[in-house]
């Protein structure tokens, strides 16, 4: 064993007997080879291996800090492997969640936006000005359906930062990324078709299917690696499925993301059983491990893959414009559009195209996935001092949720409805399912700065938890 590898193990033996904990900072460089008499090389090594086992993580300008250990959840060993659903029932329970996030002075906890704080919102309103000042006669004709140009080669400039080749012509600008996400399932079915989603499932997808009258299949979907695909292949081969609807990366509420390998395994799948894919990927841009990975769309090479992203989570929420790269079905969604919305807000189309063609986007990227790494662990350390070991915390890079299971016998919607009571919002597991198995199970925005507020909110909810177990 080399010197870097026997440091490498020694940390690692540290941090596994609680010397440094999830969230502490391990000492400098320079330190580290000063106490250990090895060179600055050898310890860069040491720690540059630890991260490539996700035992460490490195932030720019601030050292080697503890990752959060991985925790293993119950599900899916405990569960069946699909659920079938003729009719979902769960639009009123959403929206009663959702409301209940809104209301002032409550802490968003059950909320799926990040912390707008964290959004330009002085530097977007100076770019819908330039974008209004520069508007001509025609500027309303002009980003009908498929959208406004420079926008369109704006994301497709951006795929081509993932090594994707998707011309501006299949792009499809939407209001927010539900449209788009909306008009591919309508487009791919017809009322009472099968449509594959996860398990759990952003409940979104199960709003749409219950509004298509479509019929959902959920197969199950691990925390750390994401969706089961032998259960899909079961799946794939007892059912006509028409299409699935499913997250490849910082899923929600999981926030799991498929490996590279799996993405490859899942398209091959569907191509395989001539399925169509509604990728649903607002969260890409929101990765920690310093370069993204490439969606599942990557590795399409017949048009079966709608990908569909959104603004809404990396710059700005209120604006809502997000797009579809639908290749070859692009024209298509155009009318559905036309017939349906007509299209989405020129002016904000105009604003995000100004901004994001400009350094300043880089820029904001690059700070707030800093900002929601160390929320994120900040967040997680709080809630592992504060809660019993019985209580699960799934931590995964990239994103902004914690997905946390509790003892069986406790109910996660109960809890919801005691936190709110005093200003504290979660998302209870049973948003994302029309199945009982998740009651003990619930989604936590993690994506709030660690103020006095968001940590006695923690603490407060931690002791209803406690109570309740």
């Amino acid at each position: 064993m080399s010197k870097y590898e026997q440091l490498a193990t020694e940390l690692k033996a540290q941090i596994h007997q609680g010397v440094w904990q999830a969230g502490d900072k391990l000492p400098s460089l320079r330190q580290t080879a000063i106490d250990s008499g090895l060179s600055l090389m050898t310890v860069l090594n040491a720690y540059q291996l630890l991260e490539s086992q996700g035992v460490i993580t490195a932030r720019e300008k601030s050292g080697y800090f503890v990752a959060p250990q991985h925790e293993t959840l119950s599900y899916p060993q405990h569960h069946d492997r699909m659920y079938l659903s003729d009719k979902l029932d769960i639009n009123e329970f959403v929206f009663s969640v959702l409301q209940s996030s809104k209301q002032a002075g409550v802490v968003p906890f059950g909320s799926a936006f990040p912390d707008p704080a964290m959004f330009p919102q002085q530097a977007l309103s100076r770019s819908l000005v330039k974008a209004t000042q520069k508007m001509s006669a025609t500027f309303a004709a002009d980003n009908l359906p498929p959208g406004n140009l420079g926008l369109r080669k704006a994301i497709s400039q951006r795929y081509a930062k993932y090594g994707m080749s998707v011309a501006p012509d299949e792009i499809l600008i939407t209001s927010g990324a539900m449209e788009a996400l909306n008009l591919s399932l309508e487009m791919l079915t017809e009322q009472g078709d099968w449509v594959v989603v996860e398990s759990p499932a952003f409940y979104g997808a199960l709003q749409a299917i219950e509004r298509l009258k479509l019929r959902a299949i959920a197969v199950a979907t691990d925390p750390q690696q994401g969706i089961d695909l032998e259960a899909l292949a079961d799946v794939l081969e007892q059912y006509p499925v028409k299409a699935c609807w499913l997250m490849s990366q910082h899923q929600n509420p999981l926030g799991c993301t498929l490996s590279d390998t799996n993405k490859q395994k899942l398209y091959q799948l569907l191509q395989q059983h001539d399925v169509s894919l509604i990728e649903d990927d607002v969260y890409q841009e929101l990765y920690s491990n310093g370069t993204g990975n490439r969606p599942v769309k990557a590795y399409d090479s017949d048009g079966r893959v709608l990908h569909c992203g959104s603004f809404s989570k990396s710059l700005i929420a209120g604006y809502r414009v997000g797009w579809v790269a639908a290749g070859i079905h692009a024209s298509k969604m155009q009318r559905l559009q036309l017939m349906s919305t007509l299209s989405t807000s020129a002016p904000m189309q105009l604003a995000i195209a100004e901004f994001i063609q400009s350094m300043q986007y880089e820029r904001h990227l690059k700070r707030l996935r800093k900002q929601l790494h160390d929320r994120k662990t900040a967040i997680y350390t709080l809630l592992r001092q504060a809660l019993p070991d019985t209580v699960k915390v799934n931590f995964t890079p990239g994103g902004y949720f914690l997905w946390l299971e509790l003892p069986e016998h406790v109910d996660a919607t109960n809890l919801y409805y005691q936190a709110i009571e005093q200003g504290i919002s979660i998302a209870p597991g049973s948003l994302f399912s029309t199945e009982k198995q998740y009651h003990h199970y619930m989604r936590m925005n993690a994506s709030f700065e660690c103020t006095d507020k968001i940590r006695i909110a923690v603490r407060d909810l931690s002791k209803l938890i406690r109570q309740m177990i």
